[in-house]
């Protein structure tokens, strides 16, 4: 297998091919990155969600970055409605206020929840994106996988097993992958393994992006803070985009019903060391379920 490194949207990619990429194929593939940056980074003064985050307003999509937000949004509709409002696509204001902002200050400041209502204030259509009111769009918890999908469909074309990577959401085709489940507090220990055929498997741990006094990534957008109960989680979907979104919602009380509706397979950890599963996972846990 051939192996090709890159850094995109603030983390480590790699994607494994059976035969070298050519120069074409990564130009493709860096277009794609690119272009999503372009509209859906909050770390970006010159991107789309940037500008409406002071005065909100009505900013203009292409054709491919309007398929993202109808991709998107409606995961964040499911995983909003599903957990009571505790995944937000408006959470980026939150994460700000927490130092996790634009210049990663890493400075943390009051806690600040998200629009409940999200839905009444964010639309969007073929052409555009708006908010009725100035707030920071933040697609994190979907967003990382419905890019490895855009990267893998660029790679279609290819023969062999195509393995697209970004930094722990993983979509494989064309073959298996056996991956490892890792301890979110010992990267040198699994706690557990699954093979990934011609399907996708995402991860989120709270130990990961983590700064200050017990502060990470994954807030809870009723009260802006981090979420404490589950610190792991792992999601098996046909598609990184439902994978990464079931992940994320699996830190919450909703989550796993929401997960077995679309149809995912998962496996989350507690703050406690309890592991949970779905019935149908098909992995192999090294440690026990919880009851």
């Amino acid at each position: 297998m051939h192996s090709w490194r890159f850094d995109a949207i603030g983390t480590r990619w790699e994607i494994e091919t059976a035969l070298p990429l050519e120069g074409a194929t990564r130009e493709s593939v860096g277009g794609i990155v690119a272009a999503f940056d372009a509209t859906w980074s909050r770390f970006r003064d010159d991107s789309v969600v940037s500008s409406l985050r002071a005065e909100g307003g009505r900013a203009t999509l292409t054709p491919a970055a309007a398929d993202d937000a109808a991709a998107l949004f409606r995961v964040y509709r499911d995983l909003g409605r599903a957990t009571d409002g505790g995944v937000n696509p408006l959470i980026g204001s939150a994460l700000d206020a927490l130092g996790y902002d634009a210049a990663l200050s890493l400075r943390p400041g009051a806690p600040q929840s998200a629009l409940h209502e999200w839905e009444g204030v964010l639309r969007w259509d073929d052409t555009s994106l708006e908010l009725d009111e100035p707030a920071v769009i933040d697609v994190g918890a979907a967003g990382k996988g419905r890019l490895v999908d855009l990267v893998s469909a660029a790679l279609a074309h290819l023969p062999g097993r195509v393995t697209v990577d970004g930094s722990g959401d993983l979509r494989v085709r064309g073959g298996t992958a056996r991956v490892a489940l890792e301890h979110p507090y010992d990267p040198t220990f699994a706690i557990g393994v699954v093979e990934v055929t011609d399907a996708a498997l995402c991860a989120s741990a709270v130990t990961r992006r983590a700064w200050g006094d017990g502060l990470h990534h994954v807030l809870d957008g009723r009260t802006g803070l981090p979420v404490r109960t589950w610190v792991a989680t792992w999601a098996l979907a046909d598609d990184a985009l439902h994978a990464d979104a079931a992940a994320t919602g699996l830190f919450f009380d909703g989550g796993p019903g929401l997960a077995d509706r679309w149809g995912v397979q998962w496996v989350r950890m507690s703050s406690e060391g309890r592991v949970e599963r779905s019935p149908g996972f098909p992995g192999e846990l090294f440690t026990a379920p919880g009851p």
